[in-house]
């Protein structure tokens, strides 16, 4: 199968007609087909692996029950960090996983889930499905991998950090051992903050027995399920770093390849449908977790415009820096932010005008404090 036909065909409007067929994609002739899909989320996290778990589902809803696909939490196959490369050698068919781990294979599967001060949920998906995205990352990054990626979940915009004192400056940040992966951790880095990756599991023991200082996950459903409140009381907002990430679905493309096309379809549909159930999933879950954080006695607090303003600055000149040295990484950067800027500039007529007025209006300042 050519590459180009895995992403034209595939979108947001391969769910509108599954929902309208409401049949599986069967007939008398498809094979039985059984997949295996390393994770990198423990199972605990119903959001995330959640997605993983819903791909599984819809699949075997849609075929019949002749196409089954198991998911795995991380650890279980391979280490959460380690899905990329299953996929990659065929250890499994399929896994699930945040592109941004493996920037040191290549800086531009960050781009993929996201990077500093990029897309919010709605604009990763329009240029993933109406921008190119998709194909531009499948034919000029995944393909090196041999592996087709897509959406396949996102957290929408996340929290920006559980600290175990208070950053209130960039000075405050010098020596700082956070857990933060991806571009946001090289901007850290930039910053002067000793930056650790970890999986998700790994997270907790390491803040509470004092490895690191800080850490960040997504937002309050997630981290109050992983008990970070219990080891580092400041909980910080927004982040910067991850505006939206998406989270993804990789398919080994030997694997994917042998497969009829009504199973491929089916792989494609379920995968759009838990991008966009999980954000719909965080939107309703979070602000009552927020909430149980504050009665547990979590202090909200907010990156001062010093952090944010150097945060900003260095991630551009790491952008441009990187442009200059690295061809796939300027082939892909340079159209994301074209596409950026559009957004942006779109987002300040409609949006932004009407939040900056509605949102103030509301009582938030209750909520978040002023760092007392």
């Amino acid at each position: 199968m050519k590459r180009r036909d895995f992403v034209k065909t595939a979108g947001l409007g391969a769910v509108a007609g599954a929902a309208s067929v409401g049949a599986p994609y069967v007939h008398a002739q498809s094979p039985r087909v059984r997949w295996r899909m390393a994770t990198s989320w423990p199972t605990s996290l119903d959001t995330i692996f959640g997605g993983a778990e819903h791909i599984a589902e819809r699949v075997k809803e849609l075929t019949g029950g002749r196409f089954d696909i198991r998911p795995y939490a991380g650890g279980e196959l391979v280490g959460g960090l380690q899905v990329l490369d299953a996929v990659q050698a065929g250890t499994v068919q399929a896994g699930h996983t945040a592109s941004y781990y493996y920037v040191g294979k290549n800086p531009a599967l960050a781009i993929d889930t996201t990077i500093p001060f990029g897309f919010t949920a709605r604009m990763q998906n329009a240029w993933m499905y109406q921008a190119g995205g998709i194909e531009l990352m499948n034919d000029e990054v995944f393909s090196d991998f041999n592996i087709y990626a897509y959406p396949a979940g996102n957290t929408t915009c996340q929290m920006g950090g559980w600290f175990r004192r208070e950053v209130p400056d960039l000075a405050s940040l010098k020596g700082l051992k956070m857990r933060i992966p991806g571009f946001g951790g090289k901007v850290m880095d930039s910053l002067g903050v000793n930056v650790q990756t970890l999986a998700a599991a790994e997270i907790f023991p390491a803040l509470e027995r004092g490895v690191i200082d800080a850490t960040e996950w997504v937002g309050p459903y997630d981290d109050e399920k992983l008990g970070f409140y219990q080891a580092a009381e400041y909980y910080y907002a927004p982040s910067w770093w991850e505006p939206s990430a998406q989270l993804s679905v990789y398919f080994n493309r030997d694997e994917f390849d042998k497969l009829p096309k009504d199973y491929q379809n089916a792989l494609r549909v379920a995968a759009a449908e838990s991008n966009q159930l999980m954000i719909s999933r965080y939107d309703t879950r979070n602000p009552a977790a927020l909430k149980r954080l504050l009665d547990k006695g979590v202090k909200l607090r907010t990156y001062s415009d010093e952090i944010m303003a150097a945060a900003q600055k260095n991630a551009f000149e790491m952008y441009e820096d990187l442009a200059s040295e690295n061809e796939t990484w300027a082939k892909v950067y340079r159209q994301w932010k074209e596409f950026r800027d559009s957004q942006y500039a779109w987002y300040g007529v409609a949006e932004h005008s009407y939040t900056s007025f509605a949102v103030p209006q509301m009582d938030v300042s209750a909520l978040i404090g002023t760092g007392e």
